[in-house]
């Protein structure tokens, strides 16, 4: 009688513990966000910072193109150029953002006249440069929403985000070219330097993608096109403007902030 007691004391305080461990186990609250995962950011960004490389495939398109690619030896490929840009950008909205941008391109080539030497059967060289600085405001708008707001502080950013835009503003351009020349009036070779540099209007549209690769960083594909002209100085006469216009394709990284 005495055994089947306690082994009723054993197994009632066995059952007590078991159910107190059981209601222990419902009442621990799940962890509803992991704060130090990569994914999660307090908040929405208020600010965007970007650098990208590009390659400007200019349109050339214009009657000076036209001329030196005729006289010189000189290709409209000639004046693809290199160049870098930087953004700053700050939303206005869920998927909107106002950018404000800079952009910088320089091509240099050598040159000589296709059909002339000078008196010694050498050829006679140029070389012309063609810089360009635009400076531009724009309107960024993502095709999807940029994260996902959890709660009024819990944000997660989406992992691609495509987007597209435009915006205008100004370009400055400098176009140098120096060498020897020929006078077409008596053909007598010179050296000289001609110059036209000035401050023209610009338009740009956009598309591209960002995608995440870290906390804050993102990688961006970007492409565009931009249009533009410009009046030369007098160093060329009887010119019309020159066309600054062309595609460009980028990559580059872009933080939140």
């Amino acid at each position: 009688m005495r055994q089947m007691t306690v082994w009723g004391v054993v197994v009632l305080g066995l059952a007590l513990a078991g159910d107190a461990r059981a209601q222990g186990d419902r009442q621990s609250p799940e962890p509803i966000a992991d704060f130090a995962s990569p994914d999660f950011l307090f908040g929405r960004p208020h600010a965007t910072v970007g650098f990208r490389g590009n390659w400007l495939f200019a349109r050339a398109d214009s009657d000076w193109f036209a001329f030196v690619t005729r006289q010189l030896s000189l290709d409209r490929n000639d004046f693809n150029a290199p160049g870098f840009a930087a953004d700053v950008g700050l939303p206005i909205g869920r998927r909107a953002e106002a950018v404000v941008g800079v952009d910088y391109t320089q091509t240099t080539s050598g040159s000589d006249y296709r059909d002339f030497v000078d008196n010694q059967r050498l050829p006679i060289t140029q070389t012309t440069r063609l810089r360009t600085t635009g400076l531009t405001g724009s309107l960024k708008y993502a095709l999807l929403d940029r994260g996902l707001e959890v709660s009024r502080l819990v944000w997660i950013p989406r992992h691609v985000v495509p987007y597209v835009g435009g915006g205008a503003g100004v370009l400055h351009y400098d176009l140098l070219q120096y060498g020897d020349f020929v006078d077409f009036t008596d053909l007598s070779v010179f050296g000289s330097t001609f110059r036209s540099s000035g401050w023209t209007p610009v338009a740009q549209a956009f598309g591209g993608v960002d995608v995440r690769v870290l906390k804050r960083l993102y990688v961006s594909l970007d492409a565009r096109y931009q249009w533009s002209h410009a009046t030369l100085s007098s160093t060329w006469i009887d010119f019309d403007p020159i066309d600054l216009a062309g595609f460009k394709l980028a990559a580059g990284a872009s933080f939140l902030f």
